[in-house]
């Protein structure tokens, strides 16, 4: 095995990334669907004048799928970019969410300073 660092489209595999957000607008279109009542056998709903009497269920369920799908790939794309391919590589020997200067010796929580007081309040002199 070689000891080359991954690209970037390895890293990230927009195939992949698809895939999801379209998985993500089919599920919204079938929710979309069933909720509308697209599958019943009554085919005559009551429209009031004033809404949308072209939309079948059909047509909003795909309208409502395809929103889902740009949607869900937009946030997707916009997380992968947070990302830094280099970090995605090394290694991580420490808890995440601690200070990197900090040696993980401190208990977390941080409600009192180092001298014993509570933190808000001036230290007793």
């Amino acid at each position: 095995m070689t000891d080359q660092k991954p690209s970037r489209r390895d890293i990230l595999r927009p195939l992949h990334l698809v895939g999801i957000a379209l998985a993500c607008g089919i599920f919204a279109m079938v929710v979309t669907l069933v909720s509308t009542g697209a599958f019943t056998s009554r085919v005559n709903f009551a429209i009031a004048k004033g809404s949308y009497e072209g939309l079948t269920p059909l047509g909003l369920g795909l309208v409502v799928g395809g929103g889902a799908f740009i949607v869900t790939l937009l946030g997707l794309a916009m997380l992968m970019l947070a990302i830094d391919p280099a970090d995605v590589t090394k290694r991580v020997d420490r808890p995440v969410l601690y200070d990197p200067e900090s040696d993980g010796s401190e208990e977390p929580g941080g409600d009192e300073k180092r001298d014993g007081s509570a933190a808000g309040t001036p230290p007793a002199s």
